[in-house]
C-alpha cells in the first residue's frame, strides 16, 4: 500500500466515522416516535419476548449484555405497564420468566406501526433499491463486526423490527400465540 492510498483510506474511514456519529441524531428521532413510556431499552425487551418467547430473566441479561439488576428494574417497568408477566421459574424458584402480555403484543404492533410510519416518511423520496441496498449494507457491516451488536444466533433470522425497537435485532414474528 502507498502512502497514497493509506491516507485516502484513513480519510474514508474517518468520513464514515462522522457518518456513525451522525447517525445517533437518526436513532433519537426513532426513539421519539416510541410511545409514551416505552423506553428504547423497553422496547428491545419486548423485541427479545416476541422473538424467544417466555424466557428467563438471566438468559435476557446474557442476551443483553447487561447486569441482572439492569433487567430486574426494566422488567419491573415493563410489568407495571402490564406489558409483560413475571412467573417463578419452575427449574430455580429464585429466578423469573418474563412472559408478554396481550397488551406487551399491542405495545410491540404500535411499536411496529410508528417506525414503519416513519421510516416511509423519511424515505419517501428512495427508491426499493436503495432501501434495499442499505440493508444489505447493514447487515455486511454488522456482520463485518462478527455480529458484536447482537446476541448470539439473532444474526441468522431473517425477520425485521423497526430500527427504533432495536438496531440490530429482528421483528417480533406475527404469531401471537406464543
Amino acid at each position: 500500500m502507498t502512502l497514497e492510498t493509506a491516507v485516502a483510506d484513513r480519510a474514508q474511514y474517518e468520513e464514515l466515522l462522522r457518518q456513525f456519529s451522525a447517525f445517533g441524531a437518526v436513532k433519537r428521532e426513532l426513539g421519539r416516535s416510541l410511545p409514551e413510556g416505552c423506553s428504547p431499552a423497553s422496547a428491545t425487551v419486548l423485541a427479545l419476548l416476541s422473538r424467544y418467547g417466555d424466557i428467563r430473566m438471566g438468559r435476557l441479561a446474557e442476551l443483553l449484555s447487561v447486569d441482572m439488576s439492569v433487567i430486574s428494574r426494566q422488567a419491573a417497568h415493563m410489568a407495571a405497564q402490564g406489558w409483560i408477566d413475571r412467573s417463578p421459574d419452575p427449574a430455580d424458584r429464585r429466578s423469573r420468566i418474563l412472559r408478554l402480555t396481550a397488551a406487551g403484543w399491542a405495545q410491540l404492533d404500535e411499536l411496529s406501526d410508528r417506525t414503519t410510519r416513519l421510516l416511509a416518511d423519511r424515505l419517501s423520496g428512495w427508491t426499493d433499491d436503495e432501501v434495499g441496498a442499505l440493508i444489505r449494507l447493514m447487515a455486511r457491516l454488522r456482520t463485518s463486526f462478527g455480529g458484536a451488536c447482537e446476541p448470539a444466533g439473532l444474526a441468522a433470522r431473517s425477520a425485521h423490527l423497526p430500527a427504533a425497537v432495536r438496531p440490530c435485532l429482528p421483528q417480533h414474528h406475527t404469531d401471537q400465540g406464543s
